[in-house]
């Protein structure tokens, strides 16, 4: 599996998503409860034991009681993967889940991408640069999420990261509220994915591409072919999975990945 740098950790460049097992579907409520019952500790690891079988040494997963929980369970099992960990507001302010992260193992951090979409949005970035300078004070990899080019505009003139993650789609606005609503209608533009990608050619960080395959709406096979089009050879790529509809989905992206994105 081909490997990159995000600042001081070196991890595989395709990195397994962790939305899923937190019951974020992108897909309607009823999706988000079908993802949650299914995801069991039990399942989840052995996703993650796939994921390793496969060349995967990054996860990337929210900082929360449930997500700390079980990797702390994985790794006292022998588990390998490194943890990228994104900020989550039920666990505190973008600080305060920046501490938990180094506590509990991370070798990186990001600031959520709902999250940096309202705080630009509002202008209230203060939050973001103590929270970015707290990880480099921690030495983990450091990092900002976003679904708007503005994101990430503003972050190459203001911050000093290691990393950002950008996704491929604006699927709900976030300028009245940063968090994620089940019941909110999502939208997969093709402009946006345009937009996003033609930005990511001129940014001067690693970027970690997200939601390629659009919360599954996307042909994997287009998806990956398109990321491999648009990734430079710093960047990476972040897939969930769902591996009741197929167990053997980790490897099929993986290869995918192999077939689409070069060196």
């Amino acid at each position: 599996m081909q490997t990159a740098k995000l600042g001081p950790v070196t991890v595989s460049r395709f990195l397994l998503g962790g939305n899923p097992f937190s019951g974020f579907a992108h897909q309607g409520p009823e999706r988000n409860r079908e993802f949650t019952r299914y995801y069991t500790t039990a399942r989840i690891k052995e996703a993650l034991g796939k994921a390793e079988g496969a060349g995967i040494t990054g996860f990337i997963g929210r900082i929360d009681r449930h997500i700390m929980r079980l990797l702390m369970e994985y790794w006292d099992e022998g588990g390998k993967l490194l943890w990228i960990a994104q900020t989550a507001s039920d666990s505190g302010d973008t600080e305060a889940c920046v501490n938990l992260a180094h506590a509990n193992g991370a070798l990186g951090c990001y600031v959520h991408g709902g999250v940096m979409d309202h705080l630009v949005w509002t202008g209230k970035t203060d939050e973001v640069r103590r929270g970015v300078d707290l990880m480099k004070k921690k030495g983990l990899a450091a990092g900002v999420a976003g679904h708007t080019t503005r994101v990430f505009e503003w972050a190459e003139k203001n911050l000093d990261t290691d990393f950002y993650m950008c996704c491929h789609y604006n699927p709900s606005p976030r300028e009245d509220a940063p968090e994620y609503q089940p019941g909110r209608s999502e939208s997969y533009r093709e402009e946006d994915r345009q937009a996003m990608t033609k930005l990511i050619a001129t940014l001067g960080k690693p970027v970690i591409h997200y939601k390629i395959l659009a919360a599954g709406r996307n042909n994997p096979e287009e998806a990956f072919a398109f990321a491999g089009k648009v990734m430079r050879p710093q960047d990476l790529v972040c897939v969930g999975v769902y591996l009741k509809e197929d167990p053997d989905m980790i490897a099929r992206d993986a290869e995918l990945f192999a077939k689409h994105v070069h060196p």
